[in-house]
């Protein structure tokens, strides 16, 4: 198998866990790092994979994400599957009330979280010519109110919408298109949900599990997922999460 992941921030990162459980099935990966401030973090990870492709991804700079496309044509001429494990608000937005979200900031929030999983998946689309595998991340937030999600509960949610119509789409060309909703996990995107401790706290004391998902169980998932093993599974907003999303009022 040969994919791209984009997202890729430090070793408690959910993309690390995809990644380090894509490599166990052989896969070689191509990974992307915001910008020069990030590069330190993420090129000894790339190293570890060994990944053939290592360029940088602004996802709000069409000519990076044009040149990274165009790496991977050059090098394997084909794509099998992408990962998208991106999100980000500007923290007044984010930690503020919905209702006091400004326009900008919720711009933002939808064009890096949701729109940039359209802008990958259409430049994959050519390089999947014998169907392929996209998935991106989610959290139960897009489904019902959780405390401190903020704005980004109606960013996942719009989120999930688009991987169904996206699946629809590129169903015809045996791409599939996939989210993977994980339970609470402490990343360092995550800390900047106010209140995330009391989260964490509150969603290990309340899955049925009596714990929280780690990035490794969440890596196992995303590499079914991407896998043949899920060929037939496409649409979906698959849940990781020991349970968290079936419990009532919180």
């Amino acid at each position: 198998m040969k994919g791209l992941i984009v997202g890729l921030a430090n070793d408690q990162s959910l993309a690390w866990g995809c990644a380090v459980a894509l490599k166990a099935l052989g896969a070689d990966i191509a990974v992307t790092y915001q910008n020069d401030k990030a590069r330190p973090h993420v090129e000894p990870l790339a190293d570890e994979l060994g990944a053939p492709i290592f360029l940088p991804l602004d996802i709000c700079r069409p000519e990076q994400m044009d040149d990274v496309f165009k790496a991977i044509e050059a090098r394997w001429g084909r794509l099998d599957f992408l990962l998208h494990s991106i999100a980000f608000a500007p923290k007044a937005d984010l930690q503020g009330r919905v209702v006091d979200s400004s326009p900008e900031g919720f711009s933002i929030a939808m064009d890096i979280s949701c729109h940039s999983l359209i802008r990958l998946a259409r430049r994959a689309e050519p390089l999947m010519p014998d169907g392929g595998a996209i998935l991106t991340m989610s959290f139960y937030g897009s489904e019902k109110v959780v405390p401190g999600y903020g704005i980004m509960g109606p960013v996942k949610a719009a989120l999930e919408s688009t991987v169904r119509y996206l699946a629809v789409e590129l169903g015809g060309k045996a791409i599939r298109v996939n989210a993977l909703s994980t339970g609470p996990v402490k990343t360092r995107a995550a800390s900047g949900l106010s209140h995330f401790d009391d989260l964490l706290v509150r969603a290990a004391d309340e899955t049925p599990l009596k714990q929280l998902v780690t990035i490794e169980q969440v890596g196992e998932a995303a590499s079914f997922l991407l896998s043949d093993k899920a060929r037939f599974v496409t649409g979906q907003t698959i849940y990781v999460d020991a349970g968290y999303n079936i419990r009532g009022k919180r």
